[in-house]
């Protein structure tokens, strides 16, 4: 596969050319860019999938969502449903997506709301919501039809985009100069105990424009993996015999953190929906042992599994270090563009 990338490097230059084509049309309002006095937050990411972004989008419902009246928007990746779409208590898991039906289950007193077209989908928001007072776009980076107020762009430590390459030979969606769109970089899924020293040295190799901030997270995995109405510790499971499921992009950090030596783990395409083949696989391997998946699966996986044998293990975003100041700079933001809205 690493050869046949390498050989599909022509195609990545086509491709570069093509999606900076388009930004400089945006940049130059050839294309329309349009701008919202409500706070608008963009999360997302230079490269294709498994950057933390979930679990940045609820860090930031947690800072926001207790002084101001928050949305989320989201793509809706993989949904049955089309166009604009705005969850109520009646809405399942295939109207909106995994990721929103996540937020959308675990929030209490947010508006979440999915549609291809950002535009749309925040003026549909602010006429449906009047009382919104800030949106969270998820995954919204490369949708530059909506000038974001805040961006916020994440990259792995085991994959930054300083060191990849565009789509096919590598895994970014455009140019690494797209960078420089950023108000904050966050390097995700750090080991928690990277030194000072090393953070030091990925800051000077993001090459940060002035006034662009950096950070440093990592995965912080629940000491309690859930059922509807049950938990068990993570130290008393990993007592018993369990297998591993995961359909999410890059999983082997969840994986890494759970197995023992003779777990069984199933792997399975990102935003993955679940077969009754499937579901098989799976109860036979299984057998009579628990099941752990991640949050995001167990949405989509919640009612084909017995609920007595499915768990799931919750993850939040942590800072190594400056949270303080994150939590400012974004609550910053927010209050000065509330105040002046």
């Amino acid at each position: 596969m690493d050869l046949l990338r390498k050989l599909l490097f022509p195609f990545a230059i086509l491709y570069g050319g093509i999606t900076s084509v388009r930004n400089y049309l945006y940049f130059i309002n050839v294309f329309k860019r349009t701008s919202f006095t409500t706070p608008t937050i963009v999360v997302g990411n230079l490269s294709v999938g498994g950057t933390g972004k979930t679990p940045m989008v609820e860090y930031i419902i947690r800072l926001l969502k207790d002084q101001y009246k928050i949305a989320t928007l989201s793509r809706g990746y993989k949904r049955k449903s089309e166009g604009f779409f705005l969850a109520d208590a009646d809405t399942t898991m295939e109207q909106i997506g995994d990721e929103p039906f996540q937020y959308h289950h675990k929030f209490n007193n947010i508006s979440v709301a999915v549609d291809a077209k950002r535009v749309n989908g925040i003026e549909n928001i602010l006429k449906l919501r009047k009382d919104t007072q800030a949106i969270v776009l998820d995954d919204a980076y490369q949708h530059l039809a909506v000038k974001g107020g805040f961006n916020i762009l994440l990259t792995t430590y085991d994959e930054p985009y300083y060191s990849d390459y565009m789509l096919p030979t590598g895994n970014l969606r455009e140019s690494r100069k797209g960078a420089k769109r950023a108000d904050i970089i966050i390097v995700t899924k750090c080991p928690k105990d990277l030194s000072i020293d090393n953070q030091n040295t990925i800051v000077k190799k993001l090459n940060l424009k002035p006034g662009q901030l950096s950070f440093f997270t990592y995965i912080e995995f629940s000491k309690l993996a859930y059922t509807n109405c049950d938990s068990i510790s993570v130290e008393e499971l990993k007592k018993e015999d369990f297998i591993l499921v995961a359909g999410i992009a890059k999983p082997q950090s969840f994986f890494d953190h759970l197995k023992v030596e003779k777990t069984t783990c199933l792997t399975f395409p990102d935003h993955h929906h679940f077969s009754t083949a499937d579901i098989e696989l799976i109860l036979n391997k299984a057998k009579e042992n628990k099941i752990i998946t991640t949050e995001k699966d167990y949405v989509r996986l919640n009612g084909l599994i017995p609920s007595n044998k499915l768990y799931y293990l919750p993850i939040q975003t942590s800072f190594l270090n400056n949270s303080e100041e994150f939590d400012k700079t974004i609550l910053d933001y927010v209050g000065s563009s509330t105040r002046n809205g």
